[in-house]
């Protein structure tokens, strides 16, 4: 357990780096794809090209964010245990649902109603993304409890951001706006919202491995 508490950050990096990744260097492999109005659930599903690819990085992506859970929990347990658990769980809901579910349960596109797979899918996916967005509203309730106001005031900006992102993707997904200009572009609003989401995730990570490198260093 002191492995995981001592690289935990790193795997959490991992994490992001790996799944921001996914879409981006699968997609030179995708013939037709379009960024910009196909979503990343696509890459998983039945008649993709890179679908083997897409379910096994899935859930290596998933497998890194669950490896930092120890982490996560250990830097606020002495604060308040019952917040450090959520904050780990909200990485953990994503790292499980939206990524290990989504390498272990694929959707196809092409049938007219949802398969056992395609609930699965939706289900985690949905659950993974409720985490993805919480997490910044605990950090803020975690350093508002230690009276650290610098981080506090940046985690509830990041918040407020990636709400906004995520309310336009969406916006982006309803029927009766979606031919709007920027909503029309459906998987570009996906990934901005995503960029945002994980925004946060990396610039914890980033603080806690310098913070904890200056405590060996002393």
């Amino acid at each position: 357990m002191d492995f995981f508490k001592r690289y935990g950050f790193y795997f959490l990096l991992l994490g992001v780096l790996s799944d921001f990744l996914t879409p981006y260097i699968l997609g030179i492999f995708y013939p037709g794809l379009n960024q910009m109005t196909m979503v990343m659930s696509v890459f998983g599903d039945v008649e993709s090209p890179v679908r083997g690819a897409f379910l096994v990085w899935s859930v290596v992506s998933g497998v890194f964010f669950v490896l930092a859970l120890p982490a996560i929990y250990g830097t606020f347990a002495k604060n308040s245990r019952t917040l450090a658990i959520l904050l780990a769980s909200a990485i953990g809901l994503y790292g499980i649902g939206d990524c290990i579910f989504t390498g272990l349960f694929s959707i196809d596109t092409e049938q007219a109603t949802w398969t056992f797979s395609t609930w699965v899918h939706n289900i985690g996916s949905g659950l993974g993304y409720m985490g993805f967005l919480l997490f910044p509203l605990f950090l803020i309730l975690l350093y508002r409890k230690q009276g650290r106001s610098r981080h506090t005031k940046t985690y509830v900006v990041l918040f407020i951001i990636s709400l906004v992102s995520a309310g336009v993707y969406g916006l982006a997904r309803i029927p009766a706006v979606n031919d709007l200009p920027i909503l029309d572009k459906i998987g570009f609003c996906q990934r901005i919202s995503f960029f945002f989401n994980y925004l946060p995730i990396v610039i914890f990570a980033i603080d806690q491995i310098k913070h904890r490198n200056k405590g060996r260093l002393r």
